[in-house]
């Protein structure tokens, strides 16, 4: 990457002092955080203009910097947008007599959600043009579409600021009148009674923005008269109301890392009392669906590790009720199930690979559908309907675009309704090659590796390779396939998944063994990964980039300090950096009911352990690789000033020339920016600053 004359951004230093358990941090960028109200308020108070104007210095600092990479990086944006069919539609699903489509137009960055009375020949009937909803807004989501069981109304959620804070309103779809009722500060989930008035939709806490609250609201009355249904008390657990697939029940749960508990209530009688199913218990996790007169229940009861399938009669639902339906399997992870009719469908996980299963309720038959690459992502897709033989699912792999087929689970045939198109006429994908490689982590655990590259590219040690990775809650990321990837492909790149602990990918026992005080197991077999390429000359130090984002981008700052010679580049999105600090204040979103996946640092034993690996806290005088950092102004999740105080401190102590850069997008929060051509743009940048490190941004060595 080229050197620019620019002036490197200092940020004030104003010592802060943090003391817990007699230990005494010393923070000299505490000063960075800001409050929701300062952020939000109109007029800016003094702080409030020191920490933006900090922000946008940054920001200036990276436009700079990267100012002779902007025609590169225009240029990857429109080919990535090349690929992408414009003008699209989903397959249609039925639902309650209509058929539901998502559409894009042309140039255009939002969906338009339609549907269709009874065939796909009758007239469209337009729900929501998110494009004309979002005028006038940087960033503007709709989520929460919740038609009433009458088909008349709809419940939208909205979110203009990107902290997941939504406003739930009701749509007349036989008049296209929006109704006064406001309902601020939601979730963006709600649930219809089978009555078409009564609504119940969850609050958030307006500080911690935990969901801790279930409303019922009825059309026509005030907001401020609606009634309090559920309020979890315990500040480590969260609340969400659903609706069973048979339309019979109103399911509230709470959850935490660990536990789970849910009542119901009868969808036909809202204002009736809440049974519970089963009291919460530590260590005590399910989930539920109905059928006939029991409810079914993926739960881990009885130390089901990788989960079971349960069921217990609706008249007795304690767990002592609960009998097997599908038993607990060591070598399977049960991941999910759906109910039909006729069908019992199941989502597992073997040897890290998706599998799906479908056996009848009369036992004539059980079988699994058939997936035949080394690696690929397959999972039951959007299946509201009850009595049918069809199930739909998608298919993807990193080589194969994502298809949506419908299966006949009578006879076996399959229809692939749509395949994704990738256009600019150069996609082929027999000119790639995947394939999952085993490392060695230094515990002596196997940890796999999925591999995808042009059949072009020869793997050495000047082959540049990106290695990316999550690895926290239990998240399990497929090797699916990517339009955007494409672009560093063709250009000679390596894209490596490192399938490290603290997902799923070897079952529920991988997860357990990368959070707490296991959570360096997802650092060391990440290091390790790194490590098996460079041995195996997959690529070298010189040629070797790492990614991640949000706990991704805590494992990115982890990584850094500890093996930052391993790395050429690093890019750090929306990075939870400040582990110690975050997980110690309860009254930052999300902490208190994080406990039971990274600990509760008011436990000395805890706060040792975090504050051994936190990214901030670890940062030393030493050379680190070339480094992009990304953030939101409005993120909920991690908020901004992690990424920002890790950059200055960073910039404070590291020893070398590296780059190091922070980019805030002043206009969104943890997911980036709204819009499909936006995300896109984003998407460039990043892959620009790899390019340019490995100076391919204008010699592309590989044509498909």
């Amino acid at each position: 990457m080229k050197s620019i004359d620019a002036k490197i951004p200092v940020a004030e230093k104003q010592p802060t002092q943090l003391e817990k358990h007699g230990d005494v941090r010393i923070d000299n960028y505490f000063w960075m955080r800001l409050s929701d109200e300062q952020k939000l308020a109109p007029v800016k108070d003094e702080q409030t203009k020191k920490v933006i104007d900090y922000l946008e210095e940054e920001n200036s600092y990276y436009d700079k910097v990267t100012a002779y990479t902007k025609n590169f990086e225009e240029k990857l944006f429109e080919e990535m947008k090349g690929r992408i069919k414009e003008d699209d539609s989903s397959v249609p699903y039925k639902d309650n007599g209509y058929f539901y489509i998502t559409s894009y137009k042309t140039g255009m960055q939002y969906p338009i959600f339609s549907r269709k009375k009874e065939n796909l020949d009758a007239k469209e009937e337009i729900l929501f043009d998110v494009n004309e909803m979002a005028k006038g807004f940087d960033y503007f989501q709709l989520g929460g579409l919740n038609v009433s069981p009458d088909n008349k109304l709809a419940v939208f959620a909205t979110d203009t600021v990107s902290r997941r804070q939504y406003f739930l309103r009701i749509k007349n779809l036989e008049t296209g009148e929006i109704y006064k009722d406001i309902i601020e500060n939601t979730s963006g989930g709600s649930v219809w009674a089978n009555d078409n008035k009564t609504i119940f939709y969850t609050k958030k806490d307006p500080v911690t923005l935990r969901s801790y609250k279930i409303f019922r609201h009825v059309l026509g009355t005030p907001t401020s008269e609606d009634v309090v249904v559920f309020h979890e008390k315990d500040e480590t657990f969260g609340t969400y109301v659903t609706k069973s697939k048979s339309d019979k029940y109103i399911i509230i749960g709470s959850y935490s890392t660990v536990s789970t508990e849910a009542q119901f209530l009868d969808a036909n009688q809202p204002t009736g009392s809440l049974q519970m199913l089963q009291a919460r218990e530590r260590d005590l996790e399910y989930s539920v669906s109905h059928f006939e007169d029991h409810f079914y229940l993926l739960t881990n009861k009885d130390n089901a590790t990788n989960f079971k399938l349960m069921k217990t009669p609706i008249s007795k639902t304690s767990k002592e009720n609960w009998v097997d339906v599908i038993p607990h399997r060591e070598d399977t992870l049960l991941e999910d199930f759906s109910i039909f009719k006729e069908y019992l469908v199941l989502e597992e996980r073997a040897n890290g690979l998706n599998k799906v299963r479908i056996k009848r309720w009369d036992n004539k038959d059980d079988y699994y559908l058939p997936f035949n690459e080394e690696t690929y992502a397959a999972g039951v897709y959007n299946n509201p309907e009850f009595d049918t033989d069809v199930i739909r699912y998608s298919y993807n792999s990193f080589t194969t675009p994502s298809s949506v087929i419908d299966f006949n689970m009578a006879d076996k045939s399959k229809e692939i309704k749509k395949e994704q198109e990738v256009l600019g006429g150069k996609f082929n994908k027999e000119n790639y090659r995947s394939k999952r490689v085993w490392a060695t982590a230094r515990d002596g655990k196997k940890v796999a590796i999925s591999l995808v590259y042009h059949k072009n590219t020869k793997l050495n040690k000047d082959t540049p390779l990106l290695q990316y990775a999550y690895g926290s809650y239990g998240y399990t990321i497929s090797d699916s396939f990517s339009t955007t990837r494409l672009s560093l492909l063709d250009r000679g790149f390596v894209y490596a998944l490192a399938h490290i602990r603290g997902s799923q990918y070897l079952g529920r026992d991988w997860y357990e063994d990368g959070k707490m005080l296991h959570k360096k197991n997802t650092f060391n077999d990440f290091v390790d990964c790194s490590k098996y390429l460079i041995e195996k000359s997959y690529t070298s130090a010189k040629h070797l980039y790492a990614m991640g984002g949000s706990a991704g981008g805590l494992l990115m700052g982890a990584i850094v300090n500890m093996n930052p010679e391993l790395y050429n580049g690093i890019i750090a999105a929306v990075p939870f950096v400040d582990v110690i600090s975050t997980m110690i204040d309860d009254s930052i979103p999300l902490t208190t009911g994080e406990y039971d996946e990274w600990g509760n640092p008011n436990d000395k034993a805890y706060y040792d352990y975090i504050k051994s690996y936190s990214p901030y806290d670890q940062v030393v005088a030493k050379a680190y690789p070339n480094m992009l950092v990304t953030t939101g102004y409005h993120d909920s999740q991690v908020q901004y000033w992690e990424p920002a105080k890790w950059v200055a401190k960073l910039r404070e102590l590291k020893t070398d020339n590296n780059l190091l850069m922070l980019r805030t997008n002043m206009e969104a929060g943890h997911g980036g920016a709204s819009g499909r051509f936006n995300a896109l743009k984003e998407t460039a940048k990043d892959y620009t600053f790899f390019l340019a490190l490995e100076d391919k941004l204008d010699v592309e060595l590989i044509k498909g």
